[in-house]
């Protein structure tokens, strides 16, 4: 942790390096230590103040700064840059950011290297001649400003709280995660891990009391007892100009306290064994805390609990069967487990086979039910079609005999009309006697054929006459 200290100087005496009058108070502001990244820049917050300033600035034409490496005097090969005359000396580049008329004088150094590592100084240079000074603190056990350490790996991300801290279930679980930002134009990416689907993350770049800054990662979320022993893990990413980029993490465990949850009992060896097995009943469960949790112990049918502690022992004979259940308690709450059945081998079978065979027989009388119904209800159908069909040959018979009747009505009409009388004509002059007449052989009676012609309603008829 950057540490920052305010560095207040009162020169009296005049000096050939340093142009100023006994009355002047000057001091300036910046952090004791810094710490850079190799490849990476560094920079140095500063502010200073001197007695009179606006007066000496009016009277000025150049505010100039200087930042001298290792020593405090004033010489040439001290001098690591200088503003006026764009000196820059062992660095790739050093760039003042502060306003110096606005007694600002934070820089930058930049592709920070392993041998830049030393105590800096800043000078104050207002000409022409109006104040010339190298601030730096009175105390006669350190002649430090600033110093600079560059590390080859990044310092771990601090985490908020810490895991010696507790929180109870369904409160609000606030976890922080800064990291240093030694260059403020590269800062470092901070992201999270093993955090709860419920979290909400903020992050931004934050400025520290000693002018250092540094970025803040802040999570929210509610604390559920599955979080319990959760390890949450913050990583802060460098980016600098090497080949790869440096990554350090911190990990936090989350410790929630809860009442007991998911409890439940094991039965050892088995929930079915046969008369004179020992048995043992253990009831789990998960609470928080854990070291003062109590289990009671109840069988189904008794008011009062049967045992005390988490397992419990005993030869199964045929009064101790039956269902059991367990209590488990802290001093957060409690809560009870379901009932599990103990059984003797072969009850359990026959148990089932008594519950199966009613489960059987109910279906199959409901199946019954359902074939009797149906067959009701298709006998019904079947006795109505009969009658639609019967009826329907009743209609077809009455239909016919009208039929009939009509068909009877005009076969009479027929014949009646066939049964008048039918007029007919006999021409006996064309009687021949020649071949018209034969004589057997007895000369017996003579057959005479006459031809009759019978006019009746165009109809004409030849009748033989027998004589």
């Amino acid at each position: 942790m950057m540490a920052g200290i305010q560095i207040i100087s009162f020169i009296f005496i005049s000096s050939v390096l340093h142009t100023h009058s006994a009355d002047d108070t000057y001091f300036a502001t910046m952090p004791q230590t810094v710490t850079a990244l190799t490849g990476s820049c560094v920079q140095i917050p500063c502010t200073f103040n001197i007695s009179d300033f606006e007066d000496k600035r009016n009277k000025t034409k150049s505010i100039d700064g200087i930042w001298l490496k290792n020593k405090s005097q004033f010489a040439d090969g001290f001098i690591a840059f200088n503003s006026s005359k764009n000196i820059i000396r062992g660095f790739s580049n050093i760039q003042m950011t502060g306003d110096l008329s606005e007694r600002n004088c934070t820089t930058v150094f930049y592709n920070i290297m392993k041998n830049h590592s030393d105590l800096y100084y800043f000078r104050l240079e207002m000409e022409p001649d109006v104040f010339r000074a190298t601030f730096n603190p009175n105390q006669p056990d350190s002649r430090k400003t600033v110093s600079i350490t560059v590390i080859d790996s990044p310092q771990p991300p601090e985490l908020k709280p810490n895991d010696k801290h507790s929180v109870m279930e369904n409160t609000i679980v606030n976890l922080s995660c800064s990291a240093e930002a030694p260059c403020p134009k590269q800062p470092p990416t901070i992201s999270w891990s093993n955090i709860p689907e419920s979290a909400h993350i903020t992050t931004q770049l934050q400025e520290k009391h000693d002018k250092t800054q540094s970025v803040f990662s802040h999570m929210t979320f509610k604390a559920s007892y599955m979080d319990h022993r959760r390890n949450i893990s913050c990583t802060a990413t460098y980016p600098r100009n090497t080949l790869e980029d440096s990554t350090v993490e911190t990990s936090v465990m989350l410790r929630v306290l809860f009442p007991p949850k998911e409890t439940h009992i094991i039965i050892t060896p088995s929930a079915s064994v046969s008369v004179g097995t020992n048995v043992t009943l253990t009831c789990k469960s998960k609470a928080s805390p854990s070291n003062d949790m109590t289990y009671t112990w109840y069988k189904h049918g008794q008011e009062m609990p049967i045992a005390q502690g988490k397992k419990i022992s005993f030869i199964v004979t045929h009064n101790n069967t039956g269902s059991y259940f367990c209590i488990a308690q802290n001093k957060h709450g409690k809560q009870s487990s379901a009932e599990i059945q103990l059984t003797v081998e072969g009850e359990r079978g026959f148990f089932y086979r008594v519950i199966f065979g009613c489960t059987g027989a109910l279906l199959a009388f409901v199946l019954l039910s359902a074939i009797f119904f149906y067959c009701m209800r298709t006998n019904k159908s079947s006795q109505d079609h009969v009658i639609e069909r019967d009826q329907a040959t009743d209609k077809n018979s009455d239909m016919a005999i009208y039929a009939n009747s009509s068909s009877v009505s005009n076969k009479k009409s027929e014949k009646k009309e066939n049964d008048g009388l039918h007029y007919g004509e006999i021409d006996f002059s064309r009687l021949q006697m020649g071949n018209m007449t034969r004589e057997d052989s007895n000369n017996g009676p003579q057959t005479v054929y006459a031809e009759i012609q019978m006019t009746g309603r165009n109809n004409k008829k030849t009748v033989e006459q027998m004589d």
